[in-house]
């Protein structure tokens, strides 16, 4: 039995979510348009019924509704209604490898280098990167726009003497991954991570949303083509604009490299007198 609320299902907005009402209406309208609920009429529900679904106000509706027709989902027709495109392309990269992938990054987006410096990485960093106690590593951050607009905010350490050409010139003009690539490093294993966190005050200011607002977090431990982590980064994305396309082949789904759901929930106490198991 599905769960998943149908269009005309009341769905009263969270007004205390660090994302603007209009905002929160935009993704949720955008991502029914994407999955076709709305394909065999064509149109959208009448404002008033968005607004009686969603508990919002009219005002709130109309700019979700130009939200959409700037961004090519829907035709707003004077008197007629709201309608979806039906030239709507869905983006879908062919599957890349992770140097490819940031090469794409790169080539679509500018980039502007925050912060270059030697300084002592968190605990975790540290722990996962095999580095001593106390140990220095390269901290680099850059925030990176597509037509003037934020979409990725990347923060990450480089280990031992690979960081020693990571410098704020270099990333100017060069994307990190290149960089290490000129001095010799060799990528190899890439244990990759994707959680969800609410926007701090320096994400809300640098990504332009909402203090609070649901942020991607998309960590990545790399390592050199010897098994050593050299390259610890994490990549935050608000869904409003981006994103996560996995292509995993078909060997892929019988290991790790499928992915693994991992639930960070503390399991249920035994029960007295219950019948323990193994």
């Amino acid at each position: 039995m599905s769960t998943v609320k149908s269009a005309s299902a009341t769905s009263p907005l969270a007004k205390a979510s660090g994302t603007s009402l209009h905002r929160q209406l935009f993704m949720v309208l955008r991502d029914e348009i994407s999955r076709g609920v709305y394909a065999e009429k064509g149109a959208l529900p009448r404002e008033i019924a968005i607004c009686e679904r969603f508990a919002v106000s009219r005002i709130t509706v109309r700019r979700a509704l130009s939200d959409l027709a700037a961004q090519g989902y829907v035709d707003r027709r004077h008197g007629q209604g709201t309608f979806v495109r039906d030239d709507i392309e869905v983006r879908r990269t062919p599957s890349l490898t992770i140097v490819d992938e940031l090469r794409l990054a790169a080539d679509e987006t500018s980039v502007q280098v925050l912060e270059v410096a030697s300084a002592e990485p968190p605990v975790d960093v540290t722990r996962l990167l095999g580095l001593q106690p106390q140990a220095r590593a390269v901290h680099a951050v850059r925030l990176r726009s597509a037509g003037g607009v934020p979409v990725m905010l990347t923060d990450a350490w480089v280990a031992g003497t690979h960081g020693r050409g990571v410098t704020q010139a270099a990333l100017r003009k060069r994307p990190l991954y290149e960089i290490l690539i000129a001095q010799g490093m060799k990528f190899g294993r890439v244990l990759q991570e994707t959680s969800a966190q609410p926007a701090d005050p320096s994400l809300a200011e640098h990504l332009q949303v909402g203090l609070g607002s649901p942020i991607l977090r998309m960590v990545r431990l790399m390592h050199d083509h010897k098994g050593h982590p050299v390259l610890h980064i994490s990549v935050y994305l608000t869904p409003e604009r981006s994103r996560v396309l996995m292509d995993l082949p078909g060997k892929a789904m019988n290991t790790m490299g499928g992915g693994r759901i991992v639930h960070d929930v503390a399991p249920p106490p035994p029960q007295k007198g219950g019948r323990s198991r193994g």
